[in-house]
């Protein structure tokens, strides 16, 4: 059996990512002050915003059905309570050219980037920011939901308390001077340059204190605490609230990063405190979504002393991950156990400088799917990450995910022959 007709085959993007010059968001803040952790600005990116009808035609030329994108919340509100039309017009625009050629809008309303004016008012901790989510998840809905069957909330909703774990193992790693810095780099699945961070903070604290009212700026890819955990799942039910209040068909879900976490020989109880922390602790706030967003990169292995290295003389991809893309697979299977609604892969990627890597890691990702889809698990789509070589946060425009290359002078694309490999499948 091979993946049914309604299959969405697709490709990921963020908007600060892809679009350029979101200059009212708190990252761009951040990219620009003197001590700041960013290898380098995200500037005009792939000028996406721009040329988003010439990137979703060659999606779609591929073959490709399903394009998954976020709106920007710091351009559609770039100061409390003013929202701006014509920034909703373009989302319009962006949507209504996914129709014209034959792809599903997967709409995400949060892709880690806020706008300044929210973090000045305490970010991703502060009990106001569940409302305001809402307030904007609700005006989103109302001039954009009548073209969209699906809402991706928020991206990564767990990713706070990864960053804060990763954050304390690196510190204490810093101390020891155990290990390079590199080797907990690879453990979290977003772009972090955490020496360049530990240099940097007390320089960075006055510089935030200048633009954002703290020191310490509670952004949403901040290390989190365990209140603004569930906060970050309490705007998401908010916004699902306000959504279905609007439309009730469209389906509602938000997305997680989950790492296939594998137990050695005496490493049991790490790992099923890695599995709860990452992911069984949430279900009480998604049983009732429609769908759950997956996203997965690699697997994390651990053994009686707690979290291993890669295993002697694996590949790793530019992202210092051990390419396995087997980890999809064991990931969907496992979260069907507990989660009863939908799935969709919302990201898996590589990032590598051999695009023949990239269509190893589709195709044996896919194997994957296929045979999930075979034995009755409900997931409906894929989503490759990402459809360009963007902005990976802190680590700059190094890292190369995509299926498409994109000329940092000229921003002329270029697709590469895994764009076709996918296409293929949706053909």
């Amino acid at each position: 059996m091979a993946f049914p007709k309604n299959f969405l085959f697709g490709a990921a993007t963020a908007a600060h990512q892809v679009e350029g010059n979101n200059t009212k968001s708190d990252y761009w803040a951040m990219e620009h002050i003197p001590h700041t952790s960013f290898a380098e600005p995200s500037g005009e990116a792939c000028d996406h915003y721009n040329r988003y009808e010439e990137d979703i035609k060659l999606l779609a030329d591929a073959g490709l059905n399903a394009y998954r994108f976020s709106v920007e919340w710091a351009r559609i509100e770039p100061e409390e309570g003013r929202f701006d039309e014509n920034e909703i017009e373009h989302y319009r625009k962006v949507i209504a050219c996914c129709k014209a050629h034959g792809v599903e809008p997967l709409v995400t309303l949060l892709h880690f980037t806020s706008p300044v004016w929210l973090i000045k008012k305490g970010g991703w901790e502060a009990e106001s920011t569940i409302e305001y989510f809402r307030r904007y998840a609700s005006y989103v809905t109302e001039k954009l939901g009548s073209e969209l069957k699906y809402i991706c909330t928020i991206n990564e909703a767990n990713m706070g308390l990864q960053i804060a774990a990763i954050s304390k193992r690196f510190r204490l790693m810093a101390e020891q001077k155990a290990k390079s810095a590199k080797d907990a780099e690879g453990t979290v699945q977003v772009g972090m340059n955490f020496e360049k961070m530990m240099e940097n903070m007390k320089f960075a604290a006055m510089e935030n204190a200048q633009i954002f009212g703290t020191p310490q700026p509670q952004v949403f890819v901040s290390a989190r605490t365990p209140e603004g955990d569930a906060l970050v799942f309490r705007a998401h039910q908010a916004a699902k609230e306000a959504i279905k209040a609007i439309y009730p068909d469209i389906k509602v879900g938000i997305t997680l990063s989950i790492h296939d976490v594998q137990a050695l020989p005496g490493g049991e109880a790490f790992a099923d405190a890695e599995w709860n922390e990452e992911f069984a602790h949430y279900l009480p706030f998604i049983k009732d979504d429609d769908f759950l967003g997956v996203q997965n990169y690699t697997r994390s292995q651990y053994g009686p002393e707690g979290m291993v290295p890669c295993p002697e003389g694996a590949e790793l991809t530019q992202m210092d991950y051990e390419f396995y893309p087997e980890a999809l697979e064991h990931v969907i299977r496992r979260v069907h156990e507990v989660f009863g609604g939908e799935l969709i892969v919302t990201e898996n990627g590589v990032a590598v400088s051999d695009d023949t890597r990239r269509e190893e890691f589709i195709r044996r990702a896919l194997a994957g799917v296929e045979s999930c889809v075979n034995d009755g698990i409900p997931v409906k789509g894929y989503c490759y990450w990402s459809l360009l070589d963007n902005f990976e946060w802190q680590k700059g425009f190094s890292m190369t995910f995509g299926l498409i290359a994109v000329d940092r002078a000229t921003q002329v694309r270029t697709p590469k022959n895994s764009l076709y490999v996918l296409g293929a499948y949706a053909k």
